[in-house]
């Protein structure tokens, strides 16, 4: 009897581990399509996580908006440094057309060559890079259509601005579904739009920045005693901002409290109005105070590590350690607006900082070096020689903060009520504090926008075309379209990059090579002493036309002998000793991801399992 019983258990549990395989198999297979989409993001920089930003331009769109993500997937298999970021950008675009709602419909497609997909991708600006001899083609790029023919594109996606994906993605998922040109209100004491020229009598061209962002977006040009910001306008651009009434300040003020988006260029010495103009940058000195940013218009930022070269006495070339050339180490690789940029070129420059206590956020973008110091202005309302500003030059060591991102909650620059002649209109009222954030970008030079700082004018068969030596344009633009889109656009920022480096292996390789240096320069310090022991020897030598070597120097050789063995030893050792550590590191992280986490998953199933049998037994009457 009790046989049988052993039998009939022992059936009865493998049966019971057969239905649970079978139990196992058909939940993976439910939960396949069940829970598709569900994720758990655990690493550190959410990177598979949407910002709330851009959940809400998700939820902005109105009609269908085709993507069509061009990747050649199947030569990517063959380039590890690709693949893993391509996947990366398929699983995000995945997974944002699971969060539009069927409002993004998402074509993945890989381009065969000579094929109507590789058509179709020059049709929409993506564009390829060559892989072979033999013409094959590598794409990796995204375009997207809307309903009103509409197009956008990200022509190929550069793995150096990994941190950017979602931001460009959004933009380009933002200006489909908002497809009309944005509103720039332009404010300018500089002739930027061009006209009469009553020096040269002639009509002057627009600046070239002005007429690229011309085509790009539409620009009104705001009255000088304008009295408010109208409220379609997406950017208030203020250039050098000479003789602003009390009325349109207050109009600027206004604006910034009800969450303007402004652009401001200010100059303590602006070279582009010509030498004697006063400055036209403490017209903003008050309200950038208020806004929590700090700006001396009486001094200028010389900096002699970043000075330009620039004609100097007889058409010489000299540095002008007021001309700035400033490089990717003077720039905000974090910030959508600077990464990316080569080199940013400025002229009497001043400085930026942020107010104690303010209530606002500020992040530099642009900074000078450390071989900087500031210089007064006032020296710069006439012609000046690059010499003079170098005799008594004297360094600080400091950083110059020469543009800056400024965002947050602000309050009024005018707490007692409009200025004097100031009226409002019929049912405004005047604001005191923020209703929204502020979004300001600052600079601190007005002569970037200058034609001569960043474009080289050519005559092609009778046309004028513009080369760009400088990536000023290229600045002015990033900034426009980052302050041009919503405030959940701006929200969107970068993120860390896709791929993490082994910083501990890395670590261990630099304190190996360090030590390996080391030992280097030892070996060559007694290689030296030994031959100058040699030399001396030869030089005592009492035959000096024998070849002979004597006891002494026979000696001294198998000593340096012995001792550039041992060295060698020490050497392999502290080469083998990396090896070793890399390799102690790997079986590390191997037994944590095979043995350490799995088992401790398995210890609690095993422990819950356990509990709940036990509450079991304990409810069961006796």
């Amino acid at each position: 009897m009790t046989k049988r019983m052993r039998l009939g258990r022992s059936g009865l549990g493998w049966g019971a581990v057969a239905a649970l395989g079978v139990l196992l198999i058909g939940l993976t297979v439910i939960f396949d399509y069940a829970l598709r989409g569900w994720q758990l993001d655990l690493t550190q920089n959410h990177l598979y996580t949407l910002s709330p930003g851009t959940r809400r331009i998700l939820k902005s769109i109105h009609e269908p908006i085709d993507l069509y993500f061009f990747y050649s997937s199947r030569a990517a298999e063959n380039m590890p440094q690709i693949r893993p970021y391509g996947d990366h950008v398929r699983d995000f675009l995945e997974q944002l057309a699971r969060e539009a709602d069927g409002k993004i419909r998402l074509h993945v497609i890989d381009p065969q060559p000579y094929s109507v997909a590789e058509d179709r991708a020059a049709e929409l600006g993506v564009t390829s890079a060559p892989l072979d001899a033999a013409g094959s083609k590598f794409y990796f790029g995204l375009a997207g259509t809307n309903s009103t023919s509409g197009q956008q594109a990200i022509p190929f996606f550069d793995p150096a601005k990994q941190r950017f994906l979602e931001y460009d993605v959004a933009k380009l998922i933002y200006e489909l579904a908002h497809p009309h040109k944005p509103i720039v209100e332009w404010y300018s004491s500089l002739p930027m739009s061009g006209g009469y020229n009553p020096q040269s009598g002639q009509m002057s061209p627009p600046w070239v920045v002005y007429s690229q962002a011309a085509q790009l977006y539409h620009l009104r040009t705001l009255s000088p005693g304008a009295t408010a910001i109208p409220a379609d306008t997406r950017v208030l651009v203020l250039a050098d901002p000479g003789n602003l009434p009390p009325a349109t300040r207050f109009a600027i003020d206004q604006y910034a409290l009800r969450g303007g988006h402004i652009i401001a260029f200010v100059d303590p010495a602006t070279q582009a109005a010509g030498p004697g103009t006063p400055p036209a940058g403490s017209q903003l000195s008050g309200l950038l105070a208020t806004w929590g940013v700090h700006f001396d218009p009486s001094k200028v930022i010389a900096d002699r590590s970043l000075a330009l070269s620039v004609s100097g006495p007889g058409g010489a070339p000299t540095e002008d350690p007021a001309f700035l050339g400033l490089s990717r180490d003077n720039m905000s690789q974090h910030d959508v607006i600077t990464a990316g940029l080569s080199n940013i070129n400025l002229a009497t420059a001043g400085a930026l900082s942020p107010i104690k206590g303010a209530t606002t956020k500020f992040e530099p973008l642009l900074w000078s070096s450390k071989d900087a110091e500031p210089v007064p202005a006032g020296q710069f309302t006439l012609p000046t020689q690059p010499a003079n500003l170098l005799e008594g030059f004297s360094p600080t060591g400091k950083r110059y903060t020469l543009a800056a991102r400024v965002t947050g909650m602000v309050k009024t620059a005018y707490p007692d009520g409009p200025p004097k002649g100031v009226t409002l209109s019929a049912g405004d009222t005047e604001l005191k504090a923020s209703t929204r954030p502020l979004h300001l970008v600052v600079f601190a030079d007005a002569d970037m926008l200058s034609d001569y700082l960043w474009v080289r004018q050519m005559n092609l068969f009778g046309q004028t075309i513009s080369q760009a030596m400088a990536s000023n344009g290229n600045l002015v633009l990033n900034a426009l379209d980052d302050l041009a889109g919503s405030n959940d656009l701006i929200s969107v920022r970068g993120k860390a990059g896709f791929t993490r480096p082994f910083t501990r292996v890395a670590a261990l390789r630099r304190v190996a090579e360090a030590h390996y240096r080391a030992e280097q320069a030892q070996l060559k310090q007694q290689l030296q002493h030994t031959e100058q022991q040699l030399t001396l020897l030869q030089s005592k030598r009492s035959n000096k036309s024998t070849l002979i070597l004597t006891p002494a120097q026979a000696q001294q050789i198998r000593h340096f002998e012995a001792e550039r063995v041992t060295i060698r030893k020490r050497l392999r050792a502290v080469q083998a000793g990396l090896v070793r550590s890399i390799n102690r590191l790997g079986t590390e992280l191997k037994a944590i991801n095979i043995i350490i986490v799995p088992g401790i998953f398995a210890l609690c199933a095993l422990l819950g399992t356990a509990w709940r049998r036990r509450r079991r037994s304990t409810s069961q009457p006796r």
